[in-house]
């Protein structure tokens, strides 16, 4: 089955306000930057993001949260987006902050249908209060967990280094981080890659995410692929 679709806006087009989206990637390594661009053309608004991170303030999600576009943030680390501060403290925009391994089980759990997981991670913090929470014996002893929901995501947008046709894909180095786990998330999951190749061309031993798992997907163009934080040494 082709799943291909010719750029980002036709790959996006049904996304509609007030939808729930996962976005992959990790810092601004790895993000869907061209459907990112197209939801900010499109206008959408009232989003709800589920991201690792929120961008930066002039890159990323960052985009989005400068043109009020996102109404809920979840993620797990947003402390390098001032304009996300700046709406946070005014209380323009709803957050909820994940501690990042529970933010990456609640994604397997949606790909793998499960309703809920559990998790020690939280427990006697903020982050438990008005949640569930169950005893279980774990190497002879009583402990405490808790009891944490699936995402339901209408959409995953995820960037690979390459894909075939028929979704099948394949991510570079520190780009395989939340997106084969988002990928298996979404609703509709759409995937825009760096290089697409004819369905065949990939050795399926090298395949991180199946093509089953993906509804569209497209060849992206012009990616930036920012460094968040330029670190070199010092000259001799």
């Amino acid at each position: 089955m082709n799943k291909t679709v010719k750029n980002a806006e036709d790959a996006i087009k049904d996304i509609q306000d007030n939808a729930t989206i996962m976005l992959g990637g990790f810092g601004l390594c790895g993000i869907p930057e061209n459907c990112i661009a197209a939801l900010v053309k499109k206008g959408v608004r009232g989003l709800t993001c589920i991201s690792n991170n929120a961008g930066v303030d002039d890159f990323g999600i960052g985009l989005m949260l400068k043109t009020r576009q996102v109404k809920k943030m979840i993620a797990s680390y947003v402390g390098e987006n001032a304009e996300f501060e700046r709406q946070l403290l005014s209380g323009e925009l709803e957050v909820d902050l994940i501690p990042q391994g529970t933010l990456a089980t609640r994604c397997l759990a949606a790909g793998y249908g499960m309703p809920a997981i559990f998790t020690p991670a939280g427990v006697g913090t903020e982050v438990a209060d008005g949640k569930e929470s169950r005893k279980f014996m774990v190497d002879g002893a009583q402990k405490e967990f808790l009891m944490e929901y699936a995402f339901d995501a209408d959409f995953a947008l995820v960037k690979a280094w390459k894909g075939d046709t028929q979704g099948n894909l394949i991510f570079r180095e520190t780009a395989r981080n939340f997106n084969p786990m988002m990928a298996m998330a979404g609703k509709i999951t759409i995937a825009e890659v760096e290089e697409l190749v004819p369905a065949g061309e990939l050795d399926p031993d090298h395949i991180h995410t199946p093509g089953i798992y993906v509804h569209r997907i497209f060849q992206g163009v012009n990616y930036e692929k920012r460094i968040e934080q330029r670190t070199v040494r010092k000259r001799n």
